[in-house]
């Protein structure tokens, strides 16, 4: 767990992160989703479990479900969640929330090709049917709860780093969101993400770290509880669960040879999944 040595040693600032500014009009439809997430988390407690989520971690998380960062935390996240794929009775939930899904996979298919052009390949190379031809698309609703203390291990969401390709985040206005910009120095320094108003956060995941051999490093990131409600979204994408993910042609040589093994798409994922979830029959009534 973090001392306070560590914790005064790591500064906590604003970020200059630089996000992605998204202010086109079209894309105006986070703040309606967002608003929508609200509505389904004021719901009680016993309807939201009714869309409890599956096997497949489709569905509704309460608070403490998940734990990012075992080392550090002394519980799970203080957050509850909803993973899109499974149907909720709210008014205008899936018009909601299947339009805003198609604009965001268009912006992550077009960061995509700009990925590829970085790492020398063709613009279009993740279009190919087993990676992003066909996809793992997933929005998660999320919301905050309390006051987070890293000395006491009490976080709104652990340290961590996303499992896909990319994320795409959406926030409201309530601050919380740090990431670590240098995950391999100890102590860590953590920064605040400003939120900023028709733009959206854009983090990058373990499969592209692995795909580029470590060129691209996914972002370590948490999130500290200030005692408002937070609301966000996050959009992740993933290539297809058979994809076979492992170095790129392009990113290694001789004297560069991969770092990672290869391994299959929902492989990896299922090991992730299942490392920071609590067992769904702790949820079953006797």
């Amino acid at each position: 767990m973090e001392n306070k040595t560590q914790e005064e040693a790591s500064t906590i600032k604003v970020s200059s992160l630089t996000c992605i500014d998204l202010a086109n009009p079209n894309f105006q439809q986070s703040a309606v989703s967002l608003k929508q997430s609200k509505k389904f988390f004021a719901l009680p407690l016993e309807e939201k479990m009714k869309v409890l989520r599956n096997e497949k971690h489709r569905g509704y998380s309460p608070v403490l479900d998940q734990i990012l960062d075992p080392e550090n935390q002394v519980d799970g996240d203080y957050k509850e969640s909803f993973f899109i794929g499974i149907e909720v009775v709210l008014p205008g939930w899936r018009a909601t929330m299947e339009k805003y899904h198609q604009e965001a996979l268009r912006v992550c298919k077009a960061l995509a090709r700009l990925l590829a052009l970085a790492l020398d390949l063709d613009t279009n190379y993740f279009d190919k049917p087993e990676m992003l031809g066909n996809p793992i698309a997933v929005m998660r609703l999320l919301r905050y709860e309390g006051m987070s203390d890293p000395l006491k291990g009490i976080f709104g969401c652990g340290a961590h780093s996303d499992y896909g390709m990319l994320t795409l985040l959406a926030t409201d206005s309530v601050t919380g969101l740090q990431i670590c910009k240098d995950k391999d120095v100890k102590p860590r320094k953590w920064e605040y993400v400003p939120s900023i108003k028709g733009a959206y956060i854009v983090n990058l995941g373990d499969l592209l770290e692995r795909w580029s051999n470590g060129i691209f490093k996914s972002t370590l990131h948490r999130v500290l509880g200030n005692g408002q409600d937070r609301y966000s979204i996050p959009f992740f994408i993933e290539p297809s669960h058979d994809c076979l993910v492992e170095c790129l042609p392009t990113c290694q040589s001789e004297n560069n040879l991969p770092k990672y093994p290869a391994i299959k798409c929902s492989t990896f994922l299922t090991q992730r999944y299942q490392q920071s979830h609590v067992n769904l029959s702790i949820y079953k009534q006797p």
